[in-house]
C-alpha cells in the first residue's frame, strides 16, 4: 500500500515556476514507477511525467518537454516536478500516481492545484 500527498500548488504568472511535491508512504515506495498527471477544467486527467525507481529513466508528455523536470528521492520518499515557464494553459489540478507500470496507476494522490494569476 503506498499513499502519495502532494504539495507545493498555488498562484503564478506567465513565465513563472512552481515546484511540486509528493511525499509517499508505504516501504514499497522503491518498487514504483512515480509520475504526474494533471487534469484542467472540463477535460480529462492527462499524463504529464514519469520517473523510474532509480531515477535512470524519465518519459515526458510533449507538451511540456524542456520545460518541466522530475525528479525522485528514494531516501525520502519524494517525487519533484519542477515546473519552468509557466503557461496558462497548464492550470490544472496536478496529481501524483504510482504503479508497476506507470499506466495505468495503482495509487493516487488527492491532488494540487496550479492557477495562473493574471
Amino acid at each position: 500500500q503506498v499513499q502519495l500527498v502532494e504539495s507545493g500548488g498555488g498562484l503564478v504568472q506567465a513565465g513563472g515556476s512552481l515546484r511540486l511535491s509528493c511525499a509517499a508512504s508505504g516501504r514499497t515506495f522503491r518498487r514504483y514507477v512515480m509520475g504526474w498527471f494533471r487534469q484542467a477544467p472540463g477535460k480529462e486527467r492527462e499524463f504529464v511525467a514519469a520517473i523510474t525507481w532509480s531515477g535512470a529513466s524519465t518519459q515526458f508528455a510533449d507538451f511540456v518537454k524542456d520545460r518541466f523536470t522530475i525528479s525522485r528521492d528514494n531516501a525520502k520518499n519524494t517525487v519533484y516536478l519542477q515546473m519552468n515557464s509557466l503557461k496558462p494553459a497548464d492550470t490544472a489540478v496536478y496529481y501524483c500516481a504510482a504503479g508497476r507500470p506507470i499506466l495505468p496507476p495503482d495509487y493516487w494522490g488527492q491532488g494540487t492545484q496550479v492557477t495562473f494569476s493574471s
